[in-house]
């Protein structure tokens, strides 16, 4: 693990300065960095996605852990500080990519990384990161809607994204984040973040938060791509009553033809809005849209 010293000298070494458009914001206190890697709880025999190594500062120690270690950088003067770094880390394979082919798929270089990686080692997949701003909440999105899934996550946020990810019903940061990371696990806040334990330093606080996919949750969703276009169709018009949002459906939710039918089995009250409904609200939803008594 790096100091901000450390870092800033990796950084001046190779003429480079941390990229704001990119979100780059250095977490350099090192007991918040064995905190994070403490509480992922890492097996000898898992695997572990980092997302945004920067200079590598967290990835060696993640590698330590884990039997096999992918680091993702798209930035690609920090990538090659990396790989310099971490030369002699021997499970450990960094990648200069953008961890997003688009906003709603993760990269496919990625996802087949992985799923070599699975084929190898017997353990879980997961996301250990201090995740950059821009795209922490599309990452989370796609690594718990699939086909590639994360079996947890443990990662920093900016603490708008962390207080979206365990909204309850009816508050204003309740959104679609929360609703899939309710309806497929267990989304606990580990500890609040000032801006002071990152370089530079951001304008908002931050958080560390934990994401443990459960079984016994997953078994209620009869159909993962169905459950997320439902709960898109609604929270896409979250002010909207639900009776109304179903006319704006598109593609296979434009064929449902009896709305009332579907409210009416669920007990949902058809004048309440979007943001009202439970993560199992929405898994019955699905599940009758899809042709599965709830």
């Amino acid at each position: 693990m790096q100091t901000k010293r450390q870092i800033q000298q990796l950084l001046a070494s190779a003429g480079a300065s941390p990229n704001k458009r990119l979100g780059q914001h250095f977490l350099i206190d090192l007991n918040l960095m064995r905190l994070l890697i403490n509480s992922a709880n890492i097996h000898n025999n898992d695997i572990v996605l980092e997302v945004g190594c920067g200079t590598g500062s967290l990835t060696e120690a993640l590698a330590q852990h884990a039997s096999y270690c992918l680091a993702v950088e798209l930035d690609q003067g920090l990538a090659k500080i990396a790989k310099r770094q971490l030369a002699k880390v021997k499970n450990l394979e960094i990648i200069n990519i953008d961890i997003l082919d688009n906003k709603n798929t993760l990269s496919q270089v990625v996802a087949n990384t992985l799923a070599l990686a699975r084929k190898k080692y017997a353990g879980r997949i997961l996301l250990v990161a201090n995740l950059p701003y821009n795209v922490a909440s599309p990452v989370m999105l796609n690594l718990v809607t699939g086909p590639t899934v994360a079996d947890s996550m443990y990662v920093t946020v900016q603490k708008e994204v962390a207080d979206r990810m365990t909204a309850t019903p009816g508050s204003s940061d309740y959104g679609t984040l929360s609703i899939l990371l309710g309806a497929t696990g267990d989304v606990k806040t580990i500890r609040v973040l000032k801006p002071m334990v990152f370089w530079p330093q951001p304008q908002v606080d931050s958080a560390m938060v934990s994401f443990v996919r459960k079984e016994a949750k997953l078994g209620r969703i009869q159909n993962m791509e169905f459950f997320s276009e439902a709960v898109n169709l609604f929270m896409g018009h979250r002010r909207k009553m639900l009776k109304a949002c179903t006319k704006l459906a598109r593609g296979r939710l434009a064929k449902i033809d009896n709305w009332p039918e579907i409210f009416a089995r669920c007990r949902i009250d058809p004048t309440q809005r979007p943001e009202q409904l439970t993560p199992k609200d929405y898994i019955a939803i699905a599940n009758l849209c899809y042709g599965v008594p709830p």
